[in-house]
C-alpha cells in the first residue's frame, strides 16, 4: 500500500513511497543527516538509487529482502554522485548479488571517483552511454537531468516517468535532529505562509523550511548552480521529490513553494566569502 503521510509509519520496514518505489533506509539516531536509499521494483527487475555507505549495507539489504525481492533482481546500482555515503556499499553490493547484468548508472564525472569504491563492475555513463534515459524491460523509463555543481561536478537527477517521482541527491535535502525526523514532508497554507522568523506559529520547535535552507546554504557550491539546477525541472510532471536525505516531499504544492523559496536563498555556498 502506498503511504501519504507519516502516520502508522514502521521504519524498521522498507515504505512504498510510490507505486514500485521503497524507501530502504533507516531512523539513524546517531547522527542528524538521515540518509534515504531506494529501490525502484518494476515486475523482474529492481534498481537501487543512492544505496548508502558501507556500515549501513546491512540494514539496506534487509529491507531489501523485506520487499520479497531476490537480490538477484538487481539489475543496476544508481549513484547521483560519489559521496561515501551513497557508494561506499558498492562491494557489498557486488558481493551479494548474483546478476551478470548488474552495473553502476552514474555520470562520468561520478565514474572516475565511484572506481576508487573497488569491485569490477561495468560503469555507465547516464550521458555518454545511455542518452540521458534508461528503460525497464517492461518499457518504464528512467530520465537523466543534469544538474552540474549541485554539488557535485557529475550531479544529476533521475525521474521516474511512471509516477511522477524525481529523485534529487542534496537538493531538496535537509538537516535533522532525529527526534523531529519523518519521512514525508507535507506543508500546510500556515507553513507556506510563514516568515519564517524564529517563533513558529505551529509551535514547531525546529522549522523544516529553515532546515532545508540552511542545508542548501551550507552544501550547494553556489546560487548560480543551485538556480541553474531548479531551472531543469520546471517542465517537469513532478508528484513527488526523494531526496538523498531529509524527507520526501510528496505532494504538489509543497513542492512548489519549496522551489520557490530555495530560487530565493542567498549566500549560498562561497557567496557567503565574495
Amino acid at each position: 500500500m502506498v503511504v501519504s503521510d507519516n502516520i502508522g509509519l514502521n521504519y524498521d520496514e522498507p515504505i512504498e513511497i510510490a507505486p514500485g518505489i521503497y524507501w530502504i533506509g533507516f531512523l539513524d539516531m546517531e547522527h542528524d543527516l538521515n540518509c534515504n536509499p531506494y529501490l525502484i521494483v518494476e515486475e523482474k527487475e529492481a534498481i537501487v538509487v543512492d544505496g548508502g555507505s558501507r556500515t549501513d549495507f546491512s540494514t539496506v539489504m534487509i529491507k531489501i529482502l523485506q520487499t520479497g525481492v531476490n537480490p538477484s533482481k538487481i539489475v543496476k546500482l544508481l549513484y547521483h554522485h560519489y559521496d561515501p555515503d551513497l557508494c561506499g556499499s558498492i562491494p557489498d553490493f557486488e558481493k551479494i548479488i548474483k546478476n551478470k547484468d548488474l552495473s553502476i548508472i552514474s555520470h562520468q564525472e561520478n565514474n572516475y571517483f565511484i572506481r576508487y569504491y573497488g569491485g569490477s563492475l561495468e560503469r555507465e555513463c547516464v550521458e555518454k552511454d545511455l542518452n540521458l534515459e534508461w528503460e525497464f524491460s517492461t518499457g518504464r523509463k528512467l530520465k537523466f537531468i543534469l544538474t552540474p555543481y549541485a554539488h557535485a561536478p557529475g550531479n544529476f537527477f533521475t525521474f521516474d516517468k511512471k509516477t511522477g517521482t524525481l529523485f534529487t541527491s542534496d537538493i531538496f535535502g535537509s538537516y535533522y535532529r532525529t527526534e523531529d525526523w519523518e519521512l514525508f514532508l507535507e506543508l500546510d497554507q500556515t507553513c507556506q505562509e510563514c516568515e519564517y522568523s524564529k517563533n513558529c506559529p505551529e509551535e514547531i520547535d525546529k522549522c523544516p523550511i529553515l532546515e532545508i535552507i540552511n542545508f542548501h546554504k551550507d552544501l550547494m557550491p553556489n546560487k548560480k548552480a543551485l538556480k541553474y539546477a531548479l531551472k531543469q525541472i520546471e517542465d517537469q510532471p513532478i508528484k513527488k521529490i526523494a531526496p538523498q536525505h531529509g524527507s520526501v516531499i510528496s505532494n504538489s504544492s509543497s513542492i512548489e513553494f519549496i522551489i520557490k523559496k530555495l530560487k530565493s536563498i542567498n549566500k549560498v555556498g562561497i557567496d557567503k566569502y565574495l
